[in-house]
């Protein structure tokens, strides 16, 4: 996870980064605490308690850990991992599996659909395209079904002597009328009778297979469709069930402490990270301006750090069985900013971009990528049924949204299908219109109050645990 303060510097560089290019913030203060009996969760806890009772909304934005590994918190971790990586290692397995499995059913579909369309022709007004659809099956009859009877099969038999024009004659002759009339005289005595007598039954064959045919694969056809739909479930079934696991494996994940001095591996040591953004609207717009119709947001923003480094040791919990008890030193740092929305939805975007973890960047990456190549097969065969073109225009116009987006839903990402955003997106934070009068008023006044409430965290929660405090607010 990248530094949030770092963030919110690079997306704001005038107001919270330092000629030096430090981050800043408007107001800043910094208290440690350390103690071999005091654990870490009360001190976390009365923090964020104070400040979610203020009415702030607040989301745990970073939650880093290392263990040294003598200790016998990295032996349990390491434990709860490896169940954890057999069942999210079974799941990805099982994507593999109906991945693959969705792609053969597609190529099987097409192909259906190809050889249907041949049925559609051969059954057509036109001449023209009815002859190709006819021609077309014909084709398909001679290599698949009438070649097995080996040198009985026109193939074989066109090639001996008296039988040349028989492939030719199969293929131009849709009835037993049009065999007579090309062995006619008056049809120029095309065929002779032998070649007669042997195609008179094969176009009775012919026709037979093409009915008989047609049906059994319209039906493999809507069988086939009914199992891709099956398989698409599946496969979100299993994301569903991968997604936690491959997340619980990232958050056990020891990271944030490479190359720490402090992480001796004789040690039983242990060290955290937590870091906390707490978000309030602020009132908008200002006394002065009633009137004024805000075209954005403005917020105050609080981010408490906690850095703890300290021993671990076991505890009987209220169940009768061992828990974990943290002693040492913690380090929390308090900040505040004035961030107007899409100052905060960049700075958010940015942060999820950070966070994607290779386990889940992988899945995603694998899935939404397969999923885009597919997207309008699987649409096409599963949710286009047949329906006059009036209904389906009309059904077009009335909504654009694909039913398939459920699927990309679990990724969280965004498609073609949807529909566009008029409003240009922030990309940058160059592309963020500069404050006007009112809005600058507005900010000012968010900086004001997040600064005061920032002290008051910070000094209440010096006197609540009897330590020295100054009557007046410091400057910063």
């Amino acid at each position: 996870m990248a530094d949030i303060k770092e963030v919110i510097a690079n997306v704001c560089p005038k107001r919270y980064k330092s000629s030096e290019g430090k981050p800043k913030s408007e107001a800043s203060y910094k208290l440690t605490s350390q103690s071999d009996i005091t654990q870490l969760e009360p001190i976390y806890y009365w923090i964020l308690d104070f400040i979610e009772g203020a009415g702030i909304n607040v989301e745990k934005i970073t939650d880093n850990f290392a263990a040294s590994p003598g200790s016998g918190q990295f032996q349990d971790f390491s434990q709860r991992q490896s169940a954890m990586m057999a069942k999210a290692s079974e799941y990805m397995g099982g994507i593999n599996q109906v991945t693959k499995s969705i792609l053969n059913l597609i190529y099987d579909l097409k192909e259906f659909e190809i050889r249907l369309e041949q049925y559609k022709r051969a059954k057509s007004s036109d001449k023209k395209e009815m002859e190709e659809g006819m021609l077309a099956l014909k084709q398909i009859w001679l290599d698949n079904v009438d070649l097995k009877r080996g040198r009985g099969s026109i193939h074989q038999m066109a090639n001996e002597i008296g039988y040349t024009t028989l492939r030719e004659a199969f293929l131009i002759a849709n009835n037993i009328e049009d065999i007579e009339k090309m062995a006619s005289k008056e049809g120029g005595s095309v065929i002779n009778d032998s070649v007669k007598r042997v195609l008179t039954p094969r176009i009775g064959e012919f026709k037979i297979w093409q009915d008989i045919s047609e049906k059994e694969l319209r039906k493999r056809f809507e069988i086939e469709k009914t199992y891709l739909k099956s398989q698409v479930e599946t496969l979100k079934l299993y994301t569903r069930w991968a997604r936690p696991y491959l997340k619980a494996l990232d958050e056990m994940k020891m990271k944030g402490f490479d190359n720490e001095p402090a992480l001796v591996a004789a040690f039983s040591t242990s060290m955290f990270q937590l870091t906390l953004m707490g978000k309030k609207k602020q009132k908008a717009p200002p006394k002065e301006h009633p009137e004024y119709t805000m075209r954005r947001d403005y917020y105050q923003i609080f981010i408490v750090n906690f850095e703890y480094r300290g021993h671990v040791g076991q505890k009987v919990t209220q169940k009768g069985d061992y828990g974990f008890g943290f002693g040492g030193k913690v380090d929390m740092t308090f900040d505040c900013y004035s961030l107007n929305s899409e100052e905060l939805k960049l700075i958010n975007k940015q942060l999820e971009e950070e966070d994607i973890s290779d386990g889940l960047k992988v899945l995603q990456d694998n899935t939404s990528e397969t999923l885009k190549q597919l997207e309008d097969d699987i649409n096409h065969f599963i949710y286009d049924d047949k329906k006059p073109e009036e209904e389906k225009k009309a059904e077009k116009k009335m909504d654009d949204t694909n039913p398939f987006g459920a699927l990309f839903s679990l990724f969280k990402f965004d498609f073609s299908f949807k529909k566009d955003d008029k409003k240009k997106e922030i990309k940058d934070a160059k592309d963020i219109p500069k404050d006007n009068f009112v809005e600058a008023k507005v900010r000012e006044k968010a900086k004001e109050e997040a600064t005061g409430f920032l002290y008051a965290v910070y000094d209440v929660y010096k006197k609540a645990h009897g330590m020295a405090s100054s009557p007046e607010k410091f400057d910063n």
